[in-house]
């Protein structure tokens, strides 16, 4: 596949047993995975902790794979999607009788995962009347089912996920504190996509060939221009919109090529973003910003300035230039550019 660079076979080997479908090297992401190994061989609770498509289900398996619990169940639980009125009885079951509909004893996922992991996705959608009962079963490690007045004791280990942010919630009275407290034992933070664009390379080809053989086509080469809008994209739905894209644009392959699916007016950044370039967002960010105005001779404002260049407000675009000291450099016939910012 032309412009992307794999790892060494025994590296990725090594990786993909260790971490399943986790894709990447970056250092935001080797943080991430080191740390998952150091809690995964204990019974703590973890929270992890990130924007909306980061993977946090595969955190989540991987912790339970790596800890003394694998081979026991992993049970799963997305508490947004559930309706308010059966959430309860999701999480702790409920006897035949216990409530209308009720024609039959249900097992709750706490019981499913006995010996095992429960992963709660969503934790901040729980609601504030479900919450004293969850705190009792993480410090107990026992509950009833609804409608039965026997108490069953379970051995439980906790992963929770959140993209909101539960210290403001708690601080807004929406969540918990006591509850909030015993989930953060171990917060693993997932940084967005954006945050390690050197694994976008090695993404794409994984879903590449994922797609490719479901689809029973050969793609076997993504162009660089692809690969460069690919890299410097925003990616706003992280690794889960990045998959849909690449599934996107293997539909519509052809020839074997994968055609670049983002439309135009998302493409606000064409900087040709080696593999080898900065690693951090801030510089990532700085390196597109610099670009846009050289492209622009350093005109900030209309139609054919960095700002309309980058799909970004003027003002916006302003102020990223502040915080990341950009200045124009100086000439002899012109002002000190950072004069004109601050003035603006």
């Amino acid at each position: 596949m032309e412009s992307v660079r794999t790892a060494r076979p025994s590296e990725w080997d090594r990786h993909e047993s260790r971490f399943g479908q986790i894709i990447g090297n970056s250092p935001a992401l080797e943080f991430v995975l080191a740390e998952v190994e150091r809690v995964a061989p204990t019974d703590s609770t973890v929270l992890v902790l990130g924007e909306t498509g980061t993977g946090k289900e595969l955190i989540a398996r991987a912790i339970h794979n790596l800890s003394n619990r694998c081979g026991r169940p992993f049970v799963k639980l997305n508490c947004s999607a559930i309706p308010l009125d059966l959430l309860e009885s999701e999480l702790f079951g409920h006897e035949k009788g216990a409530f209308t509909g009720a024609i039959a004893q249900k097992i709750g996922r706490f019981e499913m995962a006995d010996s095992g992991t429960l992963f709660l996705d969503e934790i901040g959608d729980l609601p504030l009347m479900l919450q004293p009962k969850l705190l009792r079963v993480l410090q107990e490690q026992e509950f009833e089912r609804l409608g039965s007045g026997r108490t069953h004791r379970i051995n439980v280990r906790l992963v929770a996920a959140t993209h909101r942010n539960l210290a403001e919630m708690v601080a807004r009275q929406e969540f918990r504190s006591d509850l909030y407290y015993r989930l953060n034992v171990f917060p693993v933070v997932l940084p967005p996509l954006r945050e390690r664009r050197q694994d976008i390379p090695h993404l794409v080809q994984h879903f590449v060939e994922v797609f490719a053989r479901k689809m029973d086509k050969r793609i076997d080469r993504v162009p660089q221009e692809t690969l460069d809008a690919f890299v410097s994209y925003s990616w706003p739905g992280n690794v889960r919109e990045l998959q849909n894209l690449v599934e996107r644009a293997a539909i519509r392959s052809c020839d074997g090529m994968l055609p670049n699916p983002l439309p135009i007016s998302d493409q606000c950044v064409r900087a040709v973003l080696p593999i080898s370039a900065p690693s951090t967002f801030r510089d990532c960010t700085r390196a597109v910003i610099l670009d846009a105005l050289q492209a622009s001779g350093w005109v900030v404002g209309g139609s054919g300035g960095a700002a309309a260049r980058l799909g970004l407000k003027r003002t916006t675009l302003i102020a990223k230039m502040k915080k990341l000291g950009i200045t124009r450099p100086m000439q002899n016939n012109m002002e000190p550019f950072i004069e004109n910012v601050h003035s603006a």
